[in-house]
């Protein structure tokens, strides 16, 4: 694996994490994990029968993760092929991809509006259809939806897929940006009675996220339109091979 694919994959599954803790997420995580398996939050969190629906919790959960991760990894796909379409304008996409994912990051931070991002495009299913087949187009679902949260975080790691040299390139960033995401919800549908501690804690700590998450993009993007994240990329290799990592 060469440093600056190593270092993408990094930044990828940290972009997974951060639009898990996206304030368009993580409040809905309680209801997401009742709507997959079928229960009320105080059937998931007694401790009596926790034990029992642990086994439907795990397998419906793996499903909607399967359900948004292959839309998501079918996007990564078509914007490497677009990518591909367009080699010999590729660092044309990659300036204007860097000035868009440092536009997101301004967005998200909160220095201007953009009234696209604010309209939610979510498809609403009123009710889940049966079994885990049902969790899985859930899931799907999740990923068809466009929230002002979301949204930049994925066009971006979506803008640098298309600068990828292959197509299983693209496949493997929106692999892992998915595991990014899919891991912290999978073990909060484990552990329920912890995240909702939890996440009543952390709301105090949105608006950080949200500028944290902002900077981290505004970073990747002047990176990216600078042709400076290969080099970045090399360095962060090199610290960790002088280490011993």
């Amino acid at each position: 694996m060469g440093a600056t694919q190593g270092v993408s994959y990094l930044v990828a599954f940290s972009a997974g994490l951060l639009s898990f803790a996206s304030p368009c997420v993580l409040p809905l995580i309680p209801a997401y994990i009742s709507f997959i398996t079928g229960l009320s939050l105080a059937d998931l969190t007694e401790g009596d029968r926790r034990n029992t629906l642990r086994k439907g919790t795990i397998f419906n959960s793996l499903f909607f993760i399967l359900g948004f991760s292959t839309v998501f990894v079918a996007l990564g796909a078509s914007a490497t092929l677009l990518g591909k379409f367009l080699l010999d304008y590729q660092w044309i996409l990659a300036k204007v991809g860097g000035v868009l994912i440092i536009l997101f990051g301004l967005f998200i931070v909160g220095f201007f509006r953009l009234e696209f991002l604010h309209r939610e495009k979510r498809i609403h299913l009123t009710g889940k259809p049966a079994g885990y087949l049902g969790s899985l187009l859930v899931g799907a679902t999740f990923a068809l939806g466009w929230t002002p949260c979301v949204g930049p975080i994925l066009s971006a790691i979506l803008l640098y897929a298309s600068t990828c040299q292959s197509v299983t390139s693209g496949i493997a960033l929106l692999g892992i940006y998915s595991l990014g995401l899919g891991i912290p919800f999978f073990l909060s549908s484990l552990a329920l009675n912890s995240f909702l501690i939890y996440m009543d804690r952390a709301r105090r700590y949105i608006r950080a996220i949200s500028v944290f998450s902002g900077i981290f993009l505004i970073i990747i993007g002047v990176l990216i339109l600078t042709d400076h994240f290969r080099t970045v990329s090399n360095l962060i290799m090199y610290l960790f091979q002088a280490k011993g990592v």
